[in-house]
């Protein structure tokens, strides 16, 4: 389907794919604002709905926009639009992450066959098989990335193993840590769906085996209903990587992400993230490090992959909930001049973030 007319139904579509996109724990951390004189959508942080224990710089805020910035790029093009994107276009602004202006479409849109992929991806945070995953994927999702300015490498036997020490390390942690454990038990929502957080049918089960540290998500899990099971004795993790750590580099690697998760999931291969290690700096930096002999970067995700069960849907906020257009609303967001900035919005180096204390 194609179409250059920007409706209020191909806008709302636009945003409806942009929120199909991933977050930590659900949050949906966006609103969305039509420029009617430019046809550009503008992407703003909801800092309402960052986590402010597990996410105090608002990283993940960022890769969750990222995310969702790059399911509105594939959806403009779908529609015929090319979308011509600016990171942190407002520097008075800092809670203004980024700006697409739908621009009439020159060139073939090489995202487009993507869009399919945009409502059929979840996470499943259940056990998988041990078929391995075809290096010719391997090949394509490493290049997905790159397109996105990030990368993306398979760690072999001993990384894998120092990857789930750390993840293991910092799921101790978060259960330790009653403020983190408190935040995600919010987000839990149980038999009743809320529009976000996640319901307890997603949340998967725990390794018998305690092999592949899956997040507790605040011990909400029934035994009775979801017990225990086996995973697979060495799982396939990516990390997923950029040069440098600053905010723009935090909205490549969303973008890179969501990419990745939109060809395995048009591949019938199944994700989860294991985000764990990334809330600790000292353990994230541990990450960086990998594979020792090779450059240094910054790892902003862990990705597991493989074969398995399809994950359960997560509610998503109603498009009318995070999107307004100029200055008359579609909901009762108010008008974003006076947004707060989010948390981590001026520059945050590893070494001054805070020490103290997914994704669906």
């Amino acid at each position: 389907m194609s179409s250059t007319t920007l409706d209020a139904l191909s806008l709302e579509r636009l945003v409806a794919a942009a929120v199909a996109a991933p977050s930590l724990h659900n949050t949906q951390p966006w609103r969305f604002r039509l420029d009617t004189d430019t046809r550009t959508v503008c992407i703003d942080a909801a800092v309402d709905r960052a986590l402010r224990h597990t996410d105090p710089v608002g990283r993940a805020v960022h890769l969750s926009v990222g995310c969702a910035l790059l399911n509105l790029r594939i959806a403009a093009a779908h529609f015929g639009w090319e979308p011509v994107t600016r990171l942190l276009p407002c520097p008075d602004r800092p809670a203004r992450l980024a700006a697409v202006r739908l621009a009439e479409l020159v060139r073939g849109a090489s995202s487009a066959d993507l869009y399919e992929a945009v409502w059929r991806r979840r996470s499943s945070r259940f056990p998988f098989s041990a078929r391995p995953l075809p290096s010719d994927l391997l090949a394509e999702l490493t290049e997905a990335a790159r397109l996105e300015g990030a990368n993306l490498r398979f760690p072999g036997r001993d990384d894998t193993d120092r990857v789930l020490r750390a993840t293991r390390e910092a799921e101790c942690r978060n259960r330790a840590d009653a403020d983190r454990a408190a935040e995600s038990r919010l987000l839990v929502s149980g038999p009743h769906p809320r529009s976000t957080g996640l319901p307890s049918a997603a949340l998967g089960r725990q390794d018998a085996l305690d092999r592949v540290p899956m997040r507790d998500f605040g011990a909400h899990r029934h035994p009775d209903v979801l017990p225990a099971r086996a995973f697979e004795t060495r799982p396939t993790l990516a990390l997923l990587s950029t040069a440098h750590d600053r905010r723009a580099d935090w909205l490549r690697a969303g973008q890179a992400l969501e990419r990745v998760l939109l060809l395995v999931t048009r591949r019938g291969v199944r994700a989860s993230l294991l985000h764990q290690a990334m809330e600790w700096p000292d353990l994230r930096d541990a990450l960086d490090g990998l594979p020792v002999d090779g450059p240094r970067v910054h790892t902003q995700m862990v990705i597991r992959l493989g074969y398995g069960p399809e994950g359960p849907t997560s509610p998503r906020r109603p498009v009318e909930e995070v999107m307004s257009r100029q200055g008359r609303a579609f909901s009762a967001l108010g008008d974003d001049h006076g947004a707060p900035a989010v948390a981590g919005a001026q520059e945050v180096s590893r070494a001054t973030r805070p020490m103290e204390a997914g994704n669906s």
